[in-house]
């Protein structure tokens, strides 16, 4: 029984990627793609990147820092967000001029106002995933302004329940 149940197992796992059209040279291509606009995001945008790990690490040494979900409030954040975050959201696309309308009505100092005064404190942004560019506007915008201690965390939220690390939903 026990190994009829391997082998069912280690077939779903083979004809998972088969199912979905995609072989495992396909599957790189696509990582490859998600992986240069990291690169290259991160690159115009002068910042670094976090791993779940390190993360996870500053919180838990409750390393002083500003945590930015970008996100949307209603659709996400509310429903889950790492512990001591704070939303405020930008679009998916690079956006090259502050528009309020991507970012909920709100402007430029109010994004300065949630970073903070400390230009050097830690800022490290998220959104839900790798190919997502939320945190790639959020982190930008924060160099933008002049913080100079950014750090993206490209993984985001699925990366972080993705490791079995708690999330929280917002009480208000």
């Amino acid at each position: 029984m026990m190994r009829a149940t391997g082998i069912m197992l280690a077939a779903s796992v083979v004809l998972s990627g088969v199912g979905c059209g995609q072989n495992k040279f396909q599957q790189e291509v696509e990582t490859e793609k998600v992986a240069v606009k990291l690169a290259r995001h991160t690159t115009e945008g002068k910042y670094d990147l976090v791993t779940t790990s390190e993360l996870a690490a500053l919180l838990a040494d409750k390393r002083e820092m500003v945590l930015v979900d970008a996100m949307p409030l209603e659709a996400s954040y509310k429903k889950q967000h790492i512990a001591g975050a704070v939303q405020f959201l930008f679009p998916k696309s690079t956006m090259d001029e502050w528009d309020t309308d991507e970012t909920a009505g709100k402007s430029e100092a109010d994004y300065e106002a949630l970073l903070g005064e400390d230009k050097d404190k830690l800022v490290v942004v998220y959104c839900g995933f790798t190919a997502c560019g939320r945190s790639h506007n959020a982190a930008l915008w924060a160099r933008r302004k002049g913080y100079t201690n950014v750090k993206r965390y490209p993984g985001g939220i699925f990366a972080w329940k993705g490791a079995g690390m708690p999330t929280e939903a917002a009480t208000h």
